[in-house]
């Protein structure tokens, strides 16, 4: 195992994905002769054949897809490296990657991130913050894509390590002619009879919704799919359809459009989101800073 090198765990990566030597090769402006020679060497290395050879190309065997697997999480390291010392190299002290909810992403974060970065002690930190959905955010934290994600704390975070940040309270937005817009609270139960603006179906909100549907034996009834909150709320102005979002991002939308929310009463319609992290002893410094911050808001927001 000693023997293993990063470029050619490189060139053994692209080779399964493309499944082909001849491609890849191309690409990389390397003769095929040149990487076969490397992928034997490394089977040799293993001590176990990794691809099968085909007229068309070639297919990783299960031990390769074993390796390979192993080896998109060393280079994404290797790749985190880079880029973290090519920060230092430009003067900056710091670069976090994150990966965050369309509902983290909607809500607080902008403004805890920025009051972050305007502490002059961070003035050396760059952020980057990527939107996914809940289940993204904590497979891409596990495969090294990023440092820190934040999600709903409903999500399988096995394995990682957290800390609580702030909640949200979902709500039905609906335009103020509509009937539900008179109501000061409402059960879930009680508005599914009701047309809906939806969010794409692995969302963590429509993921919810619709378990919470099928718990009453019904279905939720799309009468519009969107792709994010602002454009469900444009849909709700339009008095198309009501929408379920968070209360937080609805309230500033709400001041300027003749639309209403209405707290759902539901227990699960209050949600915590949490800072996940695959060892707090092993992310970079900028990034252990970044945690800490985050969780402290978080702290000061739940503490009675």
């Amino acid at each position: 195992m000693r023997d293993l090198d990063l470029q050619t765990l490189r060139l053994f990566a692209a080779v399964c994905e493309q499944r082909s030597i001849a491609r890849v090769a191309e690409q990389e402006s390397i003769v095929g002769s040149a990487i076969s020679k490397r992928l034997a060497q490394l089977e040799d290395t293993v001590g176990t054949p990794l691809l099968l050879r085909k007229r068309r190309g070639v297919v990783p065997t299960p031990a390769g897809e074993t390796l390979l697997e192993h080896a998109r999480t060393m280079l994404a390291s290797v790749g985190q490296i880079e880029r973290d010392m090519a920060a230092y190299a430009t003067g900056t002290r710091g670069h976090v990657r994150m990966l965050v909810t369309a509902s983290v992403m909607a809500e607080s974060l902008a403004d805890d991130v920025a009051a972050f970065l305007q502490d002059p002690a961070h003035r050396d930190i760059q952020i980057s913050l990527e939107e996914r959905v809940s289940p993204d955010v904590v497979q891409g934290i596990r495969d090294g894509s990023a440092s820190i994600g934040i999600c709903w704390d409903a999500a399988d975070l096995s394995g990682l390590e957290t800390s609580a940040y702030r909640s949200d309270h979902l709500a039905v937005v609906a335009h103020q002619s509509h009937p539900v817009a008179q109501l000061q609270s409402v059960r879930f139960a009680d508005v599914l009879e009701h047309e809906f603006v939806s969010m794409p179906a692995l969302s963590a909100v429509q993921v919810l919704l619709a378990r919470a549907a099928a718990v009453e034996g019904k279905l939720l009834a799309h009468r519009v799919l969107v792709s994010n909150f602002d454009a469900a709320l444009r849909v709700v102005r339009a008095n198309l359809a009501i929408s379920v979002v968070p209360r937080e991002v609805a309230q500033p939308f709400a001041q300027l459009a003749p639309v209403r929310i209405v707290p759902l009463s539901d227990p699960w319609a209050r949600r915590r989101f949490a800072i996940c992290y695959r060892s707090a002893s092993a992310l970079p410094p900028a990034a252990q800073l970044l945690v800490g911050y985050l969780a402290r808001q978080g702290h000061l927001l739940l503490a009675p």
